[in-house]
């Protein structure tokens, strides 16, 4: 018996043919996939590899003795997936340090946890003006994000949107802690540079 009921029942719906039941599955794990293939092969072939791996959990689906998460399971065979087209594609270059957009601020504004040691300003959003300015920072935000080099985005991806524990990350990207801890500061510092930089100047 799987410790993971709610897998159990989506899986019963999935081997049963359930197209919702696929649906449900894309839109709950497709982003997660997308950032570990992008850790790996980067941009222009995360797309490719996330489909190989559709096609291998689709037929792997009845032989899966769910002795891990579903979730786990889907982002394993992604990592394994996106690996396979590194290998057949050697010239395939990943870019470990783009400047994002504003560059990136002093370490010594940041807890060891990456935190504010003194936060920015906040604004109020009590008028038609504050929330298109959130509207506008959302959009810087996604920017910065996409800007960032694919391991740091995934990392930052993968730890804070998915909430993968560190291990795990390591454990995907056959990367070590001490990297992933790395990656994941750098992304942060770029990330913050840009919310600081809106609130003084509320520009992107």
């Amino acid at each position: 018996m799987t410790d993971y009921p709610a897998d159990q029942a989506l899986l019963a719906r999935l081997r049963a043919g359930e197209q919702k039941a696929f649906r449900e599955l894309v839109a709950t794990y497709q982003g997660a996939m997308r950032a570990v293939a992008f850790a790996i092969v980067g941009s222009r072939q995360a797309d490719e590899a996330v489909q190989d791996a559709w096609l291998s959990v689709v037929r792997g689906l009845d032989a899966f003795q769910a002795r891990s998460s579903l979730k786990t399971w889907l982002l394993t065979i992604t990592a394994n997936s996106a690996k396979n087209r590194l290998k057949q594609n050697r010239r395939e270059v990943l870019l470990d340090d783009l400047p994002a957009p504003h560059g990136s601020i002093g370490d010594e504004r940041f807890s060891e946890s990456g935190h504010w040691l003194l936060a920015p300003h906040a604004w109020h959003h009590d008028s038609p003006d504050a929330l298109l300015t959130e509207d506008e920072l959302r959009q810087c935000l996604e920017r910065t994000l996409a800007s960032l080099p694919s391991q740091q985005g995934s990392v930052l991806h993968l730890r804070e949107r998915e909430g993968l524990e560190l291990e795990e990350i390591c454990n995907l990207l056959q990367v070590s802690a001490s990297n992933v801890r790395v990656l994941l500061h750098r992304a942060r510092l770029k990330v913050y540079a840009t919310l600081e930089h809106f609130e003084e100047t509320g520009q992107c």
